[in-house]
């Protein structure tokens, strides 16, 4: 898993460790020494860690002019022992929309398993943003996890979608893509 990086074609476009409005602001990666892990494999340096056991991320880009952040995820996204979605909402998303981000465009190809709980920090999300004219859409979710996601209701709150080709985009692109097709989901 060390080799599965986050993407890094936006790099001169924004850097969260050089954000001052970011929890990141600040964060030293070291390219040579692998500390974090999943399900005790290292992975790549370059995630962050946000208090989640086996769940990393990496805030690709953040736009507070038009309200928007793109989060790359990887790892195991436990809501049922962890409470993996209490710790992303308390320690970076509470953060974020206090900054102005309402509207999130997750990737989440690299997220290996997920396992639910109930759906209550989905909810409180989904309400914190929409008021705003915001929303929560999972980009390239794999469909085994997806389908859990599906099992217990949380499409209502968070959004699933596809885009295989998202890399070739620019942020600004990918999110007018992904704003297009939320607007055509929610006036449904």
């Amino acid at each position: 898993m060390y080799d599965i990086e986050p993407f890094y074609n936006w790099r001169h476009l924004y850097a969260a460790e050089e954000d001052e409005f970011s929890i990141f602001y600040g964060r030293q990666h070291d390219e040579f020494h692998f500390t974090h892990t999943v399900y005790n494999y290292y992975i790549h340096p370059q995630w962050d860690s946000f208090g989640a056991a086996n769940l990393y991320l990496k805030v690709l880009f953040a736009d507070y002019d038009y309200n928007y952040a793109i989060i790359e995820m990887m790892g195991e996204w436990n809501d049922c022992i962890e409470n993996d979605i209490m710790t992303l909402k308390r320690q970076v998303i509470d953060h974020m929309i206090a900054r102005g981000i309402y509207k999130f465009i997750l990737i989440t190809e690299n997220v290996f398993n997920f396992h639910a709980s109930d759906d209550c920090y989905y909810q409180e999300w989904w309400e914190d943003v929409q008021e705003k004219g915001g929303w929560i859409a999972v980009l390239n979710m794999p469909e085994y996890v997806a389908q859990e996601f599906r099992r217990i209701h949380l499409y209502q709150y968070v959004h699933l979608l596809e885009q295989n080709n998202w890399r070739t985009f620019q942020p600004q692109h990918l999110f007018h893509f992904v704003d297009n097709q939320m607007i055509k989901m929610l006036s449904r």
